[in-house]
């Protein structure tokens, strides 16, 4: 068959452009289309309320992990997500015009959300399958970069361009042709991935629905009796708490009226600080931070990585007193953030992976504490939006601060339960074999 193809890929050909497919929805839905909403009239509560709901489907992924172990291969999973994705997207575009469109889009958003939450189940289970442990912490780095170049992609280029549009063929017809890229860039990585994404291994495990709720059953069961677990669990949500916050009104406080206590940035301004200031600090910190945890180990690191993930959010309050009129210092703030956030993301990515997720069901646990961790930035970003329009962006960034606390209180007590070595790494993975 077209997908069946055995021939032993170099990850170098794969990790990055399927983590890139990985991200692109995900940050385009988040980021994105707030921006688009906003130009079109949308309220900056109903935003932040609807464009995080409607993520939902990466929290309760875990729910039909399972199930993905009844059909094909997992290679055959991410290429069929990523054609539908890409078709959907094009949907989106079509229906900016009509007299509804936000409740059109919003639904086929949904269908995005749902499927790019499939792509991310058999993206992991090809990583964790085809990757020895020694190439997973190698390849971490470069997992999130690209992931992290998808946002910037959504956040910065393409605003940039949507931006540019705008003065144009007007405000629809441009996110009209920035939805189109998008689902044309996800289509074509579906044939590329055709010929260059190895299987992930057949999926032979469960034979019928009941099996997979029968597994599904099993999984939750040996998640929840991992040593330790309700502390990692509250280690998964609270580090990115004050995040889910911070990321959704950021680029909605660039784009607001100065005298609303926003910075009047243009839609093009707005792409331009994301896409040029904030691209290469946002990979350069993910791809030092890769390297850096895998010489010093996680355990050792954590903190700093902690550290480096929410003190930067600290830029957006100084932004918010000052407001000042320099794009080059609004540029440089945002440097500092991005460059935070690649690099202390990795941290808690890697804290998934080499303490949460070993054991029997790898794949399937992975993807229960990466739906727990979408449901602790989901949460706050539903509410960020009310939030803001209550206390204003100065109030609103200050309370941003306080929210790292619970990150810093939980990574200091987070555990520990699986040795760190290469050697018990690779032991663990020949005894899930």
């Amino acid at each position: 068959m077209l997908l069946e193809n055995t021939k032993k890929r170099h990850p170098a050909a794969w990790v990055p452009s399927v983590y890139f497919a990985m991200g692109l929805p995900f940050v385009a839905i988040a980021a994105a289309s707030s921006l688009m909403f906003k130009n079109l009239g949308i309220s900056d509560s109903q935003i932040a309320f609807w464009t995080s709901l409607v993520m939902l489907p990466w929290t309760l992924k875990p729910l039909w992990s399972p199930l993905l172990e009844m059909f094909k291969t997992k290679k055959h999973f991410v290429v069929a997500t990523q054609m539908l994705t890409g078709v959907t997207f094009g949907l989106v575009a079509l229906s900016l015009p009509l007299p509804h469109f936000f409740t059109y889009s919003i639904a086929f958003m949904a269908v995005i959300a749902f499927s790019g939450a499939t792509h991310d189940i058999a993206t992991v289970g090809i990583y964790l399958n085809e990757l020895s442990p020694e190439e997973q912490a190698k390849y971490v780095g470069w997992q999130g970069a690209f992931y992290n170049i998808a946002k910037i992609l959504s956040g910065g280029v393409m605003v940039y361009i949507a931006g540019e549009l705008e003065q144009k063929t007007g405000v629809v017809h441009a996110w009209m042709i920035v939805m189109g890229i998008y689902g044309i860039i996800m289509f074509s990585l579906s044939l590329y991935h055709i010929k260059m994404l190895p299987s992930g291994g057949s999926s032979t495990q469960v034979k019928s629905i009941n099996e997979g709720f029968t597994t599904l059953k099993d999984v939750a069961i040996t998640f929840f009796q991992k040593k330790n677990i309700l502390i990692s669990i509250l280690f998964v949500i609270f580090y990115r708490f004050a995040e889910g916050f911070a990321i959704k009104i950021a680029p909605l406080f660039f784009k607001a009226a100065r005298d609303h206590g926003g910075l009047g940035l243009t839609t093009s301004q707005i792409g331009l600080v994301y896409g040029v200031f904030g691209a290469i600090a946002f990979v350069l910190g993910s791809l030092l931070a890769g390297y850096y945890t895998s010489k010093r180990g996680l355990k050792k690191t954590l903190m700093t990585l902690c550290f480096c993930f929410n003190i930067p959010f600290a830029v957006y309050c100084v932004l918010a007193i000052t407001q000042p009129q320099s794009l080059y210092i609004i540029g440089m703030a945002v440097v500092l953030e991005y460059f935070g956030y690649g690099f202390g993301f990795v941290g808690l990515i890697l804290y998934i992976m080499q303490q949460i997720a070993p054991g029997k069901y790898k794949m399937a646990h992975y993807a229960f504490a990466d739906g727990i961790m979408a449901l602790g930035f989901m949460i706050p970003s539903m509410i960020s939006g009310y939030l803001s329009d209550f206390l204003g962006y100065k109030m609103f960034f200050i309370w941003v601060l306080i929210a790292t606390i619970p990150s810093f209180l939980i990574t200091y007590f987070a555990p520990f339960n699986k040795a760190e070595t290469v050697e018990e790494t690779t032991l663990q993975s020949i005894e899930d074999k």
